[in-house]
């Protein structure tokens, strides 16, 4: 099941949230830096312990001080590649190929690719979108995906977008 909720992707209390980042670990959104602050050392320590990694990457970490378990790390951008469609397409696929490796069964993201300069909400549905309802058709893991969205405009045009793959 995939569903859209207004909110802080932060306080999201369900098994894992996935937290979009730069390839040195820096956060590539308001959103990760407040997972950043609320989840506290934890991923600091696994930054240091992986150091820097490549555009579409995902790994597995602790929530820390998170509501949630796990925090799944998706890197969207490096200094040699910019946010795109298929960096993100690649990160998404292989966060929730993750979620499956550890048995996750509640997931929570936000809009991946979007933030000053890179992709607009329009599009960043147009791109994580079809990747959930792939992977939900294809997988049984997770059971609840749940893209966490901060206004009322991103969750209609992630809703619209929802409804037009999977109908309703």
């Amino acid at each position: 099941m995939i569903e859209i909720e207004q909110g802080e992707l932060a306080e999201w209390p369900g098994a894992a949230v996935v937290r979009p980042m730069a390839a040195d670990w820096s956060p590539a959104t308001g959103v990760a830096r407040r997972i950043d602050v609320r989840a506290g050392e934890s991923i600091t320590a696994q930054a240091a312990r992986l150091g820097e990694l490549p555009v579409g990457s995902a790994v597995v970490g602790p929530g820390g001080g998170l509501p949630a378990g796990f925090v799944i790390h998706v890197v969207v951008r490096s200094q040699e590649e910019a946010v795109s469609r298929a960096g993100i397409q690649r990160g998404l696929r292989n966060a929730l190929l993750r979620a499956v490796e550890w048995g996750i069964e509640t997931l929570a993201l936000p809009p991946l690719g979007t933030g000053a300069g890179n992709l607009d909400v329009d599009t960043a549905a147009e791109v994580v979108m079809p990747v959930l309802v792939e992977h939900a058709r294809t997988h049984s893991q997770p059971r609840r995906i749940v893209v966490v969205v901060e206004s009322a405009y991103e969750r209609e045009v992630f809703e619209r977008e929802r409804a037009r793959l999977v109908g309703g």
